[in-house]
């Protein structure tokens, strides 16, 4: 009886654990509107702007090629955001640095809404980018820190499913708004996001880190529950902290076996994750639907699909600690293939003029697409980010992933409209079709599972020393 209690009281409480989440998370929600609040604003401040009511930048609609860096843009901010984040988490710590987001989206979002020049579009859309890369780096480094190892995967998945939420949020009330109400709209989650934050505690492992070994006690208790005994874990965590502080990584360490290994996987995957296509058709979604010539109208096909994006990232939280992150992957990247490549098919035959019966494909394959980037190659990424670096290199790995994924959406986003021109919408849906076939073989041959492992035993799969490591990630 007295070992059953024991048992009890070793046995984490998750209550806090998920309230921290819910409110960090909106800064996946500030990431998701603000990278596709270019997909309602295109068809408006674009030539199909013609046809509306709504005022344009000095009275004329935008080019292609502005339009094509206003998509685009956001991404270059994003990857600065990414290096500051990284700055700012070890500086002024992860709270504080989701605090400081605040900052970059009231200056994007209020120079996007009172714009009257492309100027000002362009330098909100950096700040808005800014804050997203920031929130990429610190949301998921906070919740691998406060996480329970057996709900990290689910909790890592919120960061994706929140960002699909901020997508369904941009679709809504951009078929309902202009562009300029539409862009202070968006600064609504983003007040959220930093205020909620203030609210909550730090992660214990940054505490130890400034050597605030009673505040990472309390903060440890805080997220695991009162009754837990917590003496165990915040011992391997001490460990963990004093090793990276012994070891500090430089870009010579990135060569080390036990760090290049899962380096070269969270790269891939995110140039993968990018490679599917999904920035450029979320960025241009709306105008898509309009060059399909589907049933639908483009706004209320564009809100369809965001609600099976949000649907299906769901699924994808309840699964992520029962299937696995590999089995999700490889599922994902083939049934992105065949999506991509009906995509393909379906254009090809609207250019030869024998789509006429078709016009339901377009609309079929995009959210079939986006399910299955949804449960796989959507979440999954960024959650093996959080949880395959050690302590050492979790800074600078996790930097470098996430500039890869930020700079590789900036090529695709911004070279979208071109290849079409160059190589016809046909051609560059079979060109995303094939690079998903090639991510189906990476998946398989590469990608290691990490599905309710420890730091230990995903450190040591990789060739490096366990005991070096905190179990918590």
């Amino acid at each position: 009886m007295e070992d059953n209690n024991q048992l009890v009281k070793n046995k984490p409480t998750y209550i806090t654990q998920y309230i921290a989440t819910a409110c960090c998370t909106f800064g996946a929600l500030t990431v998701g509107s603000g990278t596709t609040y270019a997909a309602p604003s295109t068809a408006q401040l674009g030539a199909l702007a013609n046809e509306t009511n709504y005022s344009l930048i000095g009275g004329e609609p935008l080019s292609d090629s502005q339009l094509s860096w206003f998509s685009s843009i956001v991404n270059v901010g994003a990857i600065l955001g990414v290096v500051l984040g990284g700055l700012g988490i070890n500086w002024i710590g992860r709270r504080g640095t989701m605090i400081a987001c605040l900052v970059p989206n009231v200056l994007g979002w209020a120079l996007i809404g009172l714009a009257s020049n492309f100027a000002m579009l362009i330098a909100g859309r950096i700040f808005v980018g800014v804050s997203a890369g920031v929130a990429t780096i610190a949301v998921p480094t906070y919740i691998g820190e406060i996480a329970s190892p057996d709900i990290r995967g689910m909790l890592g998945s919120c960061f994706q499913l929140m960002m699909t939420v901020g997508v369904l949020f941009v679709f809504v009330f951009g078929a309902l708004e202009s562009w300029q109400w539409l862009a202070l709209t968006c600064l609504l989650p983003a007040v959220v996001f930093s205020v909620s934050m203030v609210f909550n505690m730090e992660s214990p492992s940054y505490l130890l880190a400034k050597d605030k070994h009673e505040d990472a006690r309390m903060s440890l208790q805080h997220f695991r529950g009162k009754e837990c005994n917590v003496d165990a874990e915040l011992t391997r965590l001490q460990d963990a902290v004093a090793f990276a502080r012994n070891n500090r990584a430089s870009f010579r360490d990135l060569g080390r076996p036990h760090i290049r290994r899962p380096l070269l996987i969270s790269v891939v995957l995110m140039v993968f994750q990018q490679f599917s296509g999904i920035s450029a058709i979320m960025f241009n979604l709306t105008t898509i639907f309009e060059s399909a010539e589907a049933d639908m109208s483009a706004e209320n096909s564009s809100i369809l699909v965001a609600v099976v994006q949000v649907v299906a990232t769901a699924v994808a939280a309840a699964l992520m600690d029962r299937a696995g992150r590999r089995p999700l992957l490889i599922g994902s990247s083939v049934v992105l293939a065949a999506s991509q490549a009906s995509m393909g098919i379906y254009f090809y035959l609207l250019s030869e003029d024998k789509a006429s019966n078709l016009s339901w494909l377009p609309i079929t394959s995009l959210m079939i697409f986006i399910f299955a980037y949804s449960t796989g190659f959507g979440p999954i990424p960024w959650v093996m980010m959080g949880e395959i670096f050690s302590h050492d290199v979790r800074e600078l790995a996790g930097s470098l992933a996430a500039i890869t994924s930020w700079l590789f959406a900036f090529i695709i986003t911004l070279i979208f409209r071109p290849l079409q021109e160059a190589i016809h919408d046909y051609g560059v849906y079979w060109f995303f079709s094939g690079m998903c076939v090639v991510s189906v073989f990476f998946s398989v041959f590469v990608v290691k599972e990490t599905k309710r492992k420890t730091m230990e035993e995903i450190t040591e799969m990789f060739g490096g020393t366990p005991k070096n490591v905190s179990e918590n990630s």
